[in-house]
């Protein structure tokens, strides 16, 4: 018998052999498992031409490296702290993209969930002296604040960038699965530079990560301190890069 007469339909396989005649799915797991027959194939991929010199300090020790950049803006309520992500444009190398809608949606992703790290997920834990001291405390829906729809910026622009052939790669094309979280970066600064607006002219706040609610109030209130006049605006405009 030849691989070739091998067929596999209805949750049964015939064509293995004229003994064996037609077979059920579990019936033949079963025997090739039994048979110590491996029904599976593992490979691995050895990237041609990649060498470094620990010593020297110098090398090709990847293939290729993403690059991006992204600009935000965002509006801060000065009496709560609460933000509103207005506006992001993203360009990304993406390669010659294989699927310029599949490459846009990674980044769009990948840049929504950066943001929610830097600006929502905030990790608690226990720090009672109880049994159930260390034990995270914000591990369900209910206590932890994930990224949603609403969190998206109203108006969000992705551009690939163009001409960005990469030699010896698919196609000339390059992944982007998780290189766009971290231009979320420019979210968290535009944040940071807003609540600097609430105080004179060069001033400079700390901005904890994730920059919550309350990390940006009492960020926007270090400004607020650091003003000479009560001349307080409530509403501010920040953009990061």
């Amino acid at each position: 018998m030849s691989p070739r007469d091998v067929r596999f339909a209805g949750g049964t396989v015939s064509g293995l052999s004229a003994a064996t005649g037609e077979l059920g799915w579990d019936e033949l797991v079963n025997l090739a498992y039994h048979q110590r027959v491996q029904l599976w194939a593992a490979g691995f991929y050895r990237t041609e031409g990649l060498h470094w010199d620990s010593a020297a300090m110098r090398g090709e020790p990847f293939k290729y490296f993403a690059y991006g950049v992204a600009a935000a803006e965002v509006e801060v309520d000065g009496f709560t702290g609460a933000s509103t992500l207005r506006r992001v444009d993203i360009v990304h190398d993406v390669g010659d993209s294989l699927s310029p809608l599949v490459d846009i949606g990674q980044i769009e992703g990948g840049f929504v969930q950066g943001a929610g790290w830097l600006t929502l997920e905030d990790l608690r834990w226990d720090e009672s002296d109880g049994p159930h001291r260390g034990r995270l405390a914000t591990q369900s829906a209910s206590t932890y604040k994930l990224p949603s729809f609403s969190e998206m910026p109203e108006d969000f622009r992705v551009t690939l960038l163009e001409k960005a052939h990469e030699d010896g790669a698919v196609y000339g094309s390059k992944a982007v699965g998780e290189p766009p979280l971290m231009l979320a970066f420019s979210v968290r600064e535009a944040l940071r530079h807003a609540a600097e607006a609430f105080g004179p002219a060069g001033t400079s706040v700390e901005l904890a990560s994730p920059a919550t609610p309350e990390a940006v109030y009492w960020a926007v209130e270090s400004a607020r301190a650091a003003k000479a006049h009560t001349d307080r605006p409530l509403v501010a405009a920040g953009q990061g890069r």
